[in-house]
């Protein structure tokens, strides 16, 4: 974020050689050109120069014989909204190359401020209109983020310097695209699973959040936070937003978080070590969740609906009476962590919706309060996964509060309706197994890739969310259903259960069960999975001689496979990956 452009352009520099040119090819090199985005601009007149804006990170960077390549957002003038940059940040990544020829498939970002917003939009598919709010990508060639200072939950400066522009607007405290953005796959933001880091900053005198040493002179370290997503992730050093000499009025004598100079600093260390995968980053700085105030300290971005799913106008909030504040959503940065929280939301005409929370410390609650169901994550039935996707015809499992009040199982063929119980995804009912009050089991239905909504509807209402559909999302189901351990396997020629008592040997057949390897294709009577899975055994291939929908349990899949030679005796793990995505990790008794 920047107050004013002309005062960086007094000390603008040219752009360093190590930097690639806007459309220029890309030197190959062992490790992904990482791309650069900026933050926000005051009235993007012209394109932003690299340098004086990142200062000489590229310089950093080359010490580590990595390219790099800038996005800066006014190449897009006018300020248009965040998802306008977010798409055109798609196209820049589809058209870049390198010295050969080939496409550039995978890349590294570092992004300043709103720079994170635009790269959080570009990996949602946020549209600024149309007719579906979110188109997700197919393709994300990233690798690893570094966000650095982003208001991933908005920030007060916002409102109070940047202006009245369209970006200012959606990085306000409790604005709309930030909760839009925050709950766009099932109720959270998952970074698409993305290997994140985020740099924030606590030296700020507390002028932007009330709370000295709770910001960077912009940005709430709540907000900076991506332990929504990955906990652990986000590490704090003694550090401004920026350089600009406005934020010395909130932020006096640090150093900036976007002015990249010194290999040897601790900013550059982290962001060295975290592209290059060493743990060295993990004792650089402090850990938000470890920090005196991150620890005791959440924050709150709230809306509220009916019990049928209609949205309300909030006029009011509070946690504990506390006031919240009030945009479109309710919000604080920083409510008490670790502690139980009377949340109410109500409206001007007397509606109000109210719950009891406890949350942990160091990042931000997004939340929708509700009367009757309420979703929470859906889940393939075998095993939780992260990033949170489902493969269609996945045996799933929702899980929330108040789903039903009297449990039911059915038998097969499921009926699309379970006691008062019926699932849709777009608008479609599907097949229901299991129906209480904190689970219901669905078959997902035969989907390709996208963004679909489901809906839970019972006797006191109804909740929808968005639910991700990828190609194949394994997940191996166990013999205690815990989603670890022995795996819930048989040897395909007895019959009988691997167990410790009853091992495989090498050149046994295996058949794992297993949910999530997505469409299949029926040959000869049987149904072969359309992404065909890797299987290892031990760390050894365990051949697959077939992989697919078993033909007797709706849901279930099946992999057959042949256990190779050379194990040793004892429990081995098992992996099975099947085009992106890797189930999770159970074992095999071996003799």
């Amino acid at each position: 974020m920047r107050f004013l452009i002309a005062v960086f352009a007094l000390f603008a520099v040219p752009a360093a050689a190590q930097l690639i040119p806007a459309g220029q090819p890309i030197p190959k090199r062992s490790s992904p050109p990482v791309v650069f985005l900026d933050g926000y601009e005051s009235g993007c007149t012209s394109a932003s120069d690299f340098a004086s804006y990142f200062a000489t990170a590229d310089k950093v960077l080359q010490t580590a014989n990595i390219a790099s390549v800038y996005f800066g957002n006014c190449t897009v003038p006018g300020n248009p909204a965040i998802e306008v940059l977010g798409q055109a940040f798609g196209t820049f990544l589809a058209g870049l190359k390198y010295d050969d020829g080939t496409a550039v498939t995978q890349v590294d970002v570092i992004v300043h401020s709103m720079g994170g917003l635009i790269l959080r939009s570009y990996l949602s598919g946020k549209q600024a209109s149309g007719t579906a709010p979110f188109i997700p990508p197919v393709t994300v060639p990233i690798r690893k983020a570094i966000f650095l200072g982003t208001p991933h939950f908005g920030t007060a400066v916002a409102s109070l310097a940047f202006g009245n522009d369209t970006q200012s607007k959606q990085m306000a405290l409790g604005s709309s695209f930030l909760f839009d953005l925050a709950t766009w796959n099932q109720g959270t933001d998952d970074l698409r699973g993305i290997d994140a880091l985020a740099i924030g900053g606590n030296t700020g005198n507390g002028l932007a959040t009330g709370l000295p040493n709770f910001d960077d002179g912009v940005v709430g370290i709540t907000s900076s936070s991506i332990s929504f997503a990955l906990p652990g992730r986000t590490r704090l050093l003694p550090i401004c937003h920026t350089g600009n000499p406005l934020i010395a009025l909130s932020c006096p004598g640090g150093t900036a978080l976007n002015k990249i100079t010194d290999p040897a600093a601790d900013e550059s260390k982290m962001i060295l070590s975290f592209l290059a995968g060493t743990p060295d980053w993990k004792s650089i700085g402090q850990a938000v969740e470890a920090n005196a105030l991150g620890s005791t300290n959440t924050g709150l971005l709230l809306k509220a609906v009916t019990a049928n799913g209609q949205p309300l106008s909030v006029a009011s909030g509070t946690y504990n009476s506390t006031s919240l504040g009030v945009g479109t959503a309710a919000f604080s940065e920083h409510a008490p962590a670790g502690s139980s929280l009377a949340l109410k939301l109500s409206t001007a005409g007397g509606i109000s919706v109210s719950t009891t929370r406890t949350f942990t410390g160091g990042t931000t609650a997004a939340l929708t309060l509700k009367d009757g169901p309420f979703i929470a994550r859906v889940l393939p039935a075998a095993a939780a996964v992260f990033p949170y996707s489902i493969a269609g015809g996945s045996f799933t499992a929702l899980y929330g509060a108040n789903l039903t009040t009297t449990a039911n199982t059915a038998v097969q063929p499921y009926p699309t309706q379970l006691g008062d119980v019926q699932v849709t995804v777009n608008n479609t009912a599907v097949p229901v197994q299991y129906a209480g009050p904190t689970q219901v089991n669905i078959i997902f239905p035969d989907l390709a890739p996208g963004l679909y909504s489901l809906t839970l509807k019972n006797s006191a209402g109804q909740h929808t969310i968005n639910v991700l559909v990828e190609a194949s999302v394994p997940a191996l189901f166990t013999q205690d259903a815990s989603g670890a351990g022995p795996a819930a396997a048989v040897n395909a020629v007895t019959g009988s259960l691997v167990t410790s008592a009853s091992p495989l040997r090498a050149g046994d057949y295996v058949s794992l069960y297993l949910t999530g390897l997505g469409l299949a294709t029926t040959k000869g009577g049987f149904a072969y999975a359309n992404v065909q899975p890797v299987v290892t055994v031990g760390g050894k291939a365990c051949i697959v001689n077939f992989a697919g929908r078993n033909p007797t349990y709706s849901g279930l899949d099946q992999i057959n496979c042949q256990i190779p030679a050379g194990l040793s005796s004892g429990p081995q793990v098992v992996t099975v990956t099947s085009g992106t995505r890797t189930a999770n990790a159970v074992t095999l008794a071996i003799q």
